[in-house]
């Protein structure tokens, strides 16, 4: 980018040595991960994974991979860009110049006769269309998509065009997710936090349960933090929640079914289930909440 004061570079570094693609290594609480393994068992449909840029989705579909990944599989890609090459998986890289896009590059491999498909980015309505039509005739279909949380992600499908009755019988589940730093293990000190930020979590004022952040040291570069662990919101299509996306039913009412029926915890509740296990500070909770209500699309 040219700016007044020469060009600004902003650079992705992809650390191929430390990459974690084992599921039991991506911070899933014992609940969801009972609920990561059942959407992968479903033979075909359509399963998203949502979060801003930057909040790990692209590892998440990468465990998911690595899970489903068999000589019995034909497993097809179609990334922008390969981030990791894995063995056993036919890998395709997004080149507009040459004419393969997400959506060419997704008709193209459909007729590659694929068990399972990965885009790594839902970006456009054909895009969403064609993969909706592939989840629908047995093909099993992991995508991203940009949205605040996992249910409000069925009302952005119907916004980009995809009809309820198309939806409702295609999606699998849904994942929202964030990535929230976790405290330095070397500087870790107890902390007591203000009222302002006990309201800002979301926690009453009587709350007296243990908080802790970090000191900051040498060994975290005196930031008081070490590392970062992904916390998760599971939305399961399971049967009621299709009649309800058929129905036209509300997020909010999708998200009350969710929480009452599936015990769906919301992506700061996880935060908080983290905070309590001193894994993480209540600055990262009130981060989390925020960018929960209030993240743009």
């Amino acid at each position: 980018l040219p700016t007044v004061h020469g060009e600004k570079i902003v650079m992705r570094l992809l650390d191929k040595q430390n990459f974690i693609i084992a599921k039991d290594k991506l911070g899933f609480s014992e609940a969801n991960l009972a609920k990561f393994d059942a959407m992968l068992k479903n033979p075909h449909g359509i399963i998203l994974v949502t979060g801003p840029t930057g909040s790990g989705k692209s590892t998440t579909l990468y465990a998911m991979l690595s899970e489903l990944n068999d000589s019995t599989k034909n497993i097809i890609t179609v990334e922008d860009p390969v981030e990791y090459t894995m063995a056993g998986i036919n890998q395709v890289q997004v080149n507009p110049k040459a004419g393969l896009t997400f959506s060419t590059g997704l008709r193209s491999i459909l007729r590659q006769d694929p068990d399972i498909v990965m885009l790594g980015e839902i970006r456009d309505q054909e895009t969403v269309e064609i993969a909706i039509r592939a989840a629908i005739t047995g093909h099993l279909v992991l995508s991203t998509i940009h949205t605040n949380d996992a249910p409000s992600t069925i009302s952005r499908l119907i916004d980009m065009g995809i009809p309820p009755y198309m939806l409702a019988a295609s999606l699998v589940g849904i994942m929202a997710q964030r990535l929230v730093k976790k405290i330095c293990s070397f500087c870790k000190a107890q902390y007591t936090p203000s009222r302002f930020e006990l309201s800002a979590a979301g926690l009453p004022s009587t709350y007296n349960k243990p908080i802790y952040y970090g000191k900051g040291c040498s060994y975290c570069n005196n930031t008081g933090y070490k590392g970062r662990v992904a916390v998760h919101e599971m939305l399961v299509v399971d049967r009621e929640v299709r009649d309800m996306i058929s129905r036209g039913e509300t997020v909010d009412a999708i998200r009350d079914y969710a929480v009452r029926h599936q015990h769906m915890g919301s992506l700061a509740q996880e935060c908080i289930a983290l905070m309590e296990k001193g894994e993480t500070t209540i600055q990262e909770v009130i981060n989390t909440a925020y960018s929960y209500k209030g993240e743009g699309e």
